[in-house]
């Protein structure tokens, strides 16, 4: 009997060692960074709780979530001791470390490191008018491409319009067998040129129908050159500069702004690290200059207030330009890495942690959180807003449209009305008469011939 009940007893504690191992409560240290970690009330939210909450259900774990003591995601120092979140995990205080914290070798040979849940690379942010230089076609910036196709568009059919009512239109062209018409199709060319460009170039119309497609022009043109050099002259603001800032080639080519990134950072350690010539001047600049920020807040605050490029992970970076629309992110990036979870050195829960990783990978989940983390609070660009696009002048494409066509209508019914007056002097058919008058101004052949010519080829 005593034996059985040593058995049952032993098989009890067992079953509840078995069922406390199953779902031990693991000590997180993390860092609060936005969007991966931020308070809310008295409770953690972020892209790195949803992950770790999603990385228990998988791997099957409670856990206590804890920041980090003295705020860094952690460095070695000359001692070989780690401070920051690896230094927790090494010193045994905490068991995991959720946050972005870069896959380095030096951190690989501290702690164990799951699979990358993130990819991200070193650029720059910066403001947006120190970001791009002037190009040769900034002229054409006040308009959309949509906007200058239908001022083309526009140019050519009312400069159509009038070469077409100025030979119909017997007001302005009455004897087509003796007089030379004065607008051929190179002059109606020029002479909406120059009412565009408020120059004028004579001479002018003088039927109603030409006089009124004319108007309708002009009024088009004011309102048009109105438009264009308000949105020029607004795109060109007093502190724009000239500097222009494309990667890290330009960034320490020159002297003008100041550029840092976070103090202890693994940034810092690729560029200390690094033999590329250029990224050495870069580091050598920021250690001389001492131009280091203490966390990501303060380097996004140094590049809003402008005269500072703040270098740092492209992924950070981006959510500073999808919060701030002031800032623009460098197309350049370099040193591609991961962020990873750390625990200590052997641990077995790595294995499981990285299978969790890639299976919410494949699942979509990463991406999922990643949308919802990052999503952009900048309603349009500013630089994009201040373009005129087509559908804001289509009451002025309207208005020119309408005039066109009713000047048009006017010169036919000009010769309309000449042609039924000429049948019935001449006593001839109507339609007989308006054909002929046609023929006579439609014919490039014939229509520009004086008098004299003409007489002289019929002897």
């Amino acid at each position: 009997m005593l034996f059985c009940f040593f058995l049952l007893s032993s098989g009890f504690f067992l079953d509840m060692a078995v069922c406390a191992s199953v779902q031990p409560e693991l000590r997180i240290t993390t860092i609060k960074q936005e969007p991966y970690t931020m308070s809310k009330g008295t409770q953690l939210e972020g892209f790195c709780m949803d992950l770790l909450s999603e990385v228990a259900k998988k791997v099957g774990f409670k856990f206590k979530v804890q920041l980090v003591k003295d705020g860094s995601y952690g460095r070695q120092d000359e001692s070989g001791n780690w401070n920051g979140m690896v230094g927790e995990v090494v010193r045994g205080e905490a068991d995991l470390a959720i946050a972005p914290l870069t896959l380095t070798a030096a951190r690989e040979k501290a702690v164990g490191m799951t699979k990358p849940f993130m990819q991200t690379g070193i650029s720059i942010l910066l403001r947006k008018d120190i970001s791009e230089g002037a190009g040769f076609l900034d002229f054409l910036t006040p308009f959309s491409a949509e906007t200058w196709v239908g001022i083309l568009i526009a140019y050519l059919g009312t400069a159509a319009s009038i070469f077409v009512v100025t030979r119909l239109s017997p007001c302005e062209w009455d004897q087509p067998q003796s007089e030379q018409n004065r607008f051929s199709f190179l002059h109606s060319l020029w002479y909406t040129a120059g009412a565009l460009t408020l120059q004028g170039a004579g001479p002018h119309p003088k039927a109603l129908s030409g006089r009124l497609i004319c108007s309708c022009w002009w009024l088009f043109s004011v309102v048009l050159l109105a438009c264009y050099f308000s949105n020029l002259s607004s795109s060109k603001t007093p502190e724009s500069s000239h500097l222009t800032v494309k990667g890290f080639e330009d960034l320490a080519n020159q002297d003008m702004i100041e550029y840092g990134c976070l103090a202890g950072s693994s940034t810092l350690a690729f560029f200390k690290n690094s033999n590329n010539p250029v990224y050495r001047r870069i580091y050598e600049h920021m250690e001389r200059t001492k131009s280091f920020v203490s966390s990501m807040e303060e380097g996004v605050r140094r590049a809003k207030e402008g005269n500072y490029a703040f270098i740092g992970e492209s992924v950070s970076l981006d959510l500073a330009v999808a919060r701030h629309c002031e800032l623009v992110r460098a197309h350049e990036v370099i040193g591609m890495r991961g962020y990873s979870i750390a625990a200590a050195l052997g641990s077995p829960i790595i294995k499981n942690l990285s299978v969790a990783v890639l299976q919410l990978s494949e699942a979509g989940e990463l991406a999922y959180l990643r949308s919802k983390w990052w999503a952009s609070s900048c309603i349009a660009d500013k630089a994009k807003s201040s373009v005129v696009q087509l559908h804001s002048l289509k009451g002025m494409f309207l208005i020119l449209s309408l005039g066109l066509g009713l000047g048009t209508l006017l010169a036919v019914l000009e010769l309309t009305f000449k042609s039924r007056r000429s049948a019935t002097e001449q006593r001839k058919s109507y339609c007989t008469v308006l054909t002929e008058e046609l023929s006579l101004r439609l014919r490039n052949r014939n229509a520009n011939k004086p008098q004299e010519n003409v007489d002289k080829e019929k002897a």
